[in-house]
């Protein structure tokens, strides 16, 4: 029984060495380093497979015939704008709670980013919407509420920039992300909680996937592409804000010196 204590006590001692270590700005800034690379090759070769199959490989909907396939780009732009705000709103507890530096950076950085996925959401969704519905918008519960978080989305980044003192645009930040996260499963259970001319799920349903594996294989393939864009974007934004609020700091200015010194010797 102690061996058994005493090995989770190490395991979660680990967790939360490594918790607060990637809290902190420049260790973070260190692992950015590597993983920024590696997030934008798994964008490009993902993304690239996926949308060659979706294109060319995946055969034509036996109702909607080619058109079908701006789903490739409009479902996984769909579940990134969720994922996006749920990153946030929890980046957002955990700065509010354990005051950590980098949360609150990867909460207000992740927002532009939400805010384009769910644009695009829209705009596609209209462009597929068209030949389907006969018509470019709708006041659907699905359409309305994706309307309303990218309105939540800007409603963050307006709170953010309207304060001068950091930890005051950090915390009402923080608050509003949390507060907002209610839409999130508005959005997803709207089709089945009012009628609508949404489709209901195809992919995470009862009883399996609702389409073939050569359609399946391509839409997961892009959702996890735009998944590590968002990642790639978000580590290039992130280690920019970092740099800036830690200018003054000592590892910045050896950063900087260093860089500098590598440029002359070049």
């Amino acid at each position: 029984m102690n061996l058994i204590n005493a090995f989770f006590s190490s395991i979660w001692g680990f967790l939360n060495r490594s918790f607060h270590r990637l809290g902190s700005p420049r260790e973070f800034f260190k692992i950015s380093n590597y993983a920024t690379p590696i997030f934008g090759l798994l964008f490009t070769v993902l993304t690239g497979y996926g949308a060659y199959l979706g294109l060319f490989v995946a055969p034509a909907d036996y109702q909607q015939g080619d058109s079908y396939r701006i789903i490739f780009v409009h479902v996984p732009s769909a579940w990134l704008s969720l994922f996006i705000y749920m990153v946030m709103a929890t980046a957002s507890a955990i700065g509010l709670i354990w005051r950590m530096k980098m949360a609150f950076v990867v909460a207000i950085c992740s927002a532009p980013i939400g805010a384009a996925f769910t644009f695009l959401a829209l705009v596609t969704g209209s462009l597929w919407g068209a030949p389907i519905w006969g018509t470019w918008w709708e006041w659907d519960a699905r359409l309305t509420s994706e309307l309303i978080l990218l309105f939540v989305y800007w409603g963050i980044m307006a709170v953010y920039y309207a304060f001068d003192e950091r930890q005051t645009a950090e915390r009402a930040m923080a608050l509003l992300a949390i507060v907002g996260v209610v839409i999130v499963p508005i959005i997803h259970y709207s089709v089945e909680w009012w009628s609508s001319l949404h489709q209901g799920a195809t992919v995470f349903r009862d009883g399996g996937p609702a389409m073939p594996a050569s359609m399946l294989t391509p839409l997961l393939l892009m959702a996890l592409g735009f998944t590590f864009f968002y990642g790639y974007v978000l580590f290039l934004r992130a280690r920019n804000m970092v740099l800036d609020q830690e200018r003054k700091s000592r590892w910045v200015r050896e950063l900087v010196k260093s860089s500098r010194a590598t440029g002359e010797a070049q």
